[in-house]
């Protein structure tokens, strides 16, 4: 029980973090990382592989927590669109509030929010298993192949999923102003 405890505590906000970046909802998150650790701990006794693959057990949890999650929604759709547009109230901060650096100035403060709005808003709109592909590659900082096992997928198919969710990020942000229309491409990060 202490060395789960100890696992916890080591992955449970990088669980939250691709939980909260797959569904876009704080609560969603909450529960899909509850549910994913409650999973882990029935499961650990099944574990056999080494340490070192402890986080990626535990990820390829979070990832299938969420599956199932999103399944869920497809038969059932739960939000109305009045829940959806006041879910970021004062008493919720948003992610773009969360990661802020307290530093900036207001004017610096306010381009800051509005770009890390921007940019969930783009993630949010890919395809589920192309965001997840970004929010573990790109925001968790997963190699490919780390990526690729998680995801219980072929390499070439986390790359091509990859590039693909890229490009339509770099449309999405453009088209917002994030990112000016000629714009280079996006560094490709190597496994």
């Amino acid at each position: 029980m202490a060395a789960f405890n100890t696992l916890i505590q080591a992955y449970q906000r990088q669980v939250y973090n691709v939980c909260y970046r797959t569904l876009g909802n704080a609560e969603d998150a909450a529960d899909a990382t509850q549910d994913a650790l409650l999973n882990a701990f029935r499961a650990v006794k099944s574990f056999n592989g080494p340490a070192a693959g402890l986080r990626r057990w535990l990820l390829r949890i979070a990832v299938n927590t969420c599956y199932d999650q999103l399944r869920r929604r497809q038969r059932k759709p739960s939000e109305s669109l009045d829940a959806l547009h006041t879910s970021e109230d004062e008493h919720n901060p948003t992610l773009a509030e969360r990661l802020q650096d307290p530093r900036p100035g207001p004017e610096q403060h306010s381009l800051s929010v509005e770009t890390a709005q921007h940019i969930q808003q783009a993630i949010d709109q890919l395809p589920p298993e192309q965001r997840l592909t970004v929010v573990l590659c790109d925001v968790q900082g997963l190699s490919y192949d780390e990526t690729a096992q998680i995801m219980s997928v072929e390499l070439g198919t986390v790359k091509s999923r990859l590039s693909r969710a890229r490009a339509q990020l770099r449309a999405l942000l453009s088209e917002k102003g994030e990112l000016p229309a000629g714009s280079a491409r996006l560094p490709e990060r190597r496994p």
